[in-house]
């Protein structure tokens, strides 16, 4: 399903949203270029699943973890360059911990994801440079 973001505060809250339909081990995958709002709605992700702490982008440490009533791991796999790296730090351990893992950067890993992976693709509006268009696959009623 596609929605249209007018601001930085509607894609946080659209994140939220998801996170209430989200159970325990699932794997979304970001797509978009940088500055389309994956930290953004990452920040409305961890609040719907009841993570606590200050969300930020993990482009230089790969990985941020948040504990909260289901935790999240958020990744940033630009600086990597292939699964291999995401295996080599433990993707698997991640999955076994029964949180979500948010991935930004996911293309760079695509054989690391199976069908039941979460897609969100982020990208600008057309009608407006501030906007966003948030395309969901893999949710139920989103």
């Amino acid at each position: 399903m596609e929605h249209l973001s007018h601001s930085e505060q509607e894609t946080e809250q659209l994140g939220e949203q998801v996170a209430r339909r989200l159970p325990r081990g699932t794997v979304i995958a970001y797509t978009g270029e940088l500055g389309m709002g994956k930290t953004a709605f990452t920040r409305g992700l961890a609040r719907g699943l009841g993570c606590r702490g200050r969300v930020t982008s993990p482009t230089f440490t790969i990985v941020n973890e948040y504990e909260g009533d289901i935790p999240l791991f958020h990744f940033d796999l630009y600086r990597l360059g292939s699964s291999d790296e995401l295996f080599d730090i433990g993707w698997e351990d991640y999955l076994a911990r029964g949180g979500v893992c948010a991935v930004e950067w996911s293309e760079r890993a695509e054989d690391a994801f199976d069908g039941s992976t979460v897609r969100i693709d982020f990208r600008r509006g057309a009608q407006h440079d501030g906007w966003r268009v948030i395309t969901i696959t893999g949710v139920d009623g989103l």
